[in-house]
């Protein structure tokens, strides 16, 4: 199979359920549904009826009312009965010793739990991400494990930030609740609580404003300080972090960049930030909460704002737009951005800052090699940061 997302089904499944195991792909029979099909599969399914349902519903927050809605159709067809009918391929644990990681969640969790799956696209950080429910469907958690050095250092530093968290006055944010982390098979395992995204959403204008209104909230949730760009911990621990890239064709032009924006040296305010909030990772409610998962990036004393640029530029993409426009319109527009977060710096500096950050983050991780449709910074991002300054100094 050549499809990325065929290759992912089979080793997710070895990751699963490692051998002896030998988990198989097959047509009809036991198994978990494999929704749409091997061609392009997306989902894991287990169960039927409104089991499946709940977890077809709850797999992920679709960012387009077209893919909602086509989710909500394969959660009816589950609920009706017609689920496996439907979507005839299953996956097969062939795990009759039970050394799979649906035992060792059933001890951790004290019980029984059934797994589905949704199956992302390439990127460096794929890995096991695994809705749990009871046999009678209710949530259980949801469970990341990590599969090699990169992936077992986020599942570990996001159990860091769901401790942290846990002490943060955060708002109308709600977060996970750390329920276990711990090793399995040598690699970092996580367990978080399920937030309860099957409650009413928020209307869309509503929605903009609770989440915009969230991200302050987390920007101050450990204090605020303010200080100069220059000499600051966050500067000098992304300079670090650029200099560690090596001989990587961008890294001198990343390092050029940073030195531009030091050269200014404002007055900056830092905070935290979630890290990676887009719109797969968060849910306004109509009860004036907003749900937000996913903090494995967290971090603290950044420049207050991050998270409103990272989500504008994540949405831009979801959108269809080109990245190298999506990232010079961010540096267009970062004062729109940011206007609510008291931030002193200009703007399209800390937007400048961003970027670099995110440069350095993808490089490090690898994420061109892994396939991710925006790994390649050299021909997006840092051409687009080079010509605003361009822009910028020929004003």
């Amino acid at each position: 199979m050549t499809d990325s997302r065929s290759s992912y089904l089979h080793t997710l499944a070895a990751q699963v359920w490692p051998a002896p195991a030998r988990p198989a792909v097959r047509r009809g029979g036991p198994g978990y549904v494999v929704v749409p099909g091997v061609r392009d599969p997306r989902l894991l399914v287990s169960g039927s009826g409104r089991a499946a349902a709940a977890a077809v519903r709850a797999s992920l927050v679709p960012p387009t009312r077209r893919a909602r809605l086509r989710q909500a159709a394969v959660g009816a067809l589950f609920r009706v009965g017609l689920g496996r009918l439907a979507f005839r391929y299953r996956l097969d644990p062939g795990d009759p010793q039970g050394v799979g990681l649906d035992r060792h969640l059933a001890a951790v969790c004290g019980s029984e739990v059934r797994l589905s799956a949704h199956l992302g696209p390439p990127r460096a950080t794929r890995k096991p991400v695994l809705q749990l429910r009871t046999p009678a469907g209710a949530p259980a958690g949801y469970a990341k494990l990590g599969v090699d050095p990169l992936t077992c250092r986020l599942v570990a530093a996001e159990a860091a930030a769901l401790r942290r968290l846990a002490g943060l006055d955060l708002g109308p944010v709600v977060v996970p609740h750390l329920r276990h982390h711990g090793r399995w098979r040598g690699a970092e395992l996580l367990v978080q609580s399920a937030l309860p995204v099957h409650l009413p959403p928020a209307t869309p204008a509503a929605a903009a404003a609770a989440v915009r209104d969230a991200m302050v909230e987390v920007s101050r949730a450990a204090g605020v300080r303010r200080g100069r760009l220059r000499g600051s911990g966050y500067a000098a621990g992304l300079a670090a972090r650029v200099t560690a890239l090596g001989p990587r064709p961008e890294r001198p032009r990343l390092a050029a960049l940073l030195a531009r924006a030091g050269a200014e040296d404002p007055v900056t305010a830092f905070g935290c930030w979630h890290g990676d909030w887009n719109g797969g990772n968060g849910l306004a409610l109509a009860d004036g909460r907003v749900l937000v998962w996913d903090w494995e990036r967290f971090a603290e004393d950044v420049p207050v704002g991050f998270d409103a640029l990272h989500h504008r530029l994540q949405r831009d993409f979801s959108a269809g737009v080109a990245p190298w426009r999506a990232a010079a319109g961010l540096l267009r527009d970062a004062a729109g951005c940011l206007r609510q977060f008291d931030q002193p710096a200009p703007a399209a500096l800390i937007a400048l800052l961003y970027l670099v950050d995110l440069a350095a983050r993808y490089l490090a991780d690898g994420q061109r090699a892994a396939g991710s449709a925006v790994g390649d910074v050299g021909a997006w991002l840092v051409p687009a940061a080079e010509e605003h300054l361009e822009r910028s100094r020929s004003r």
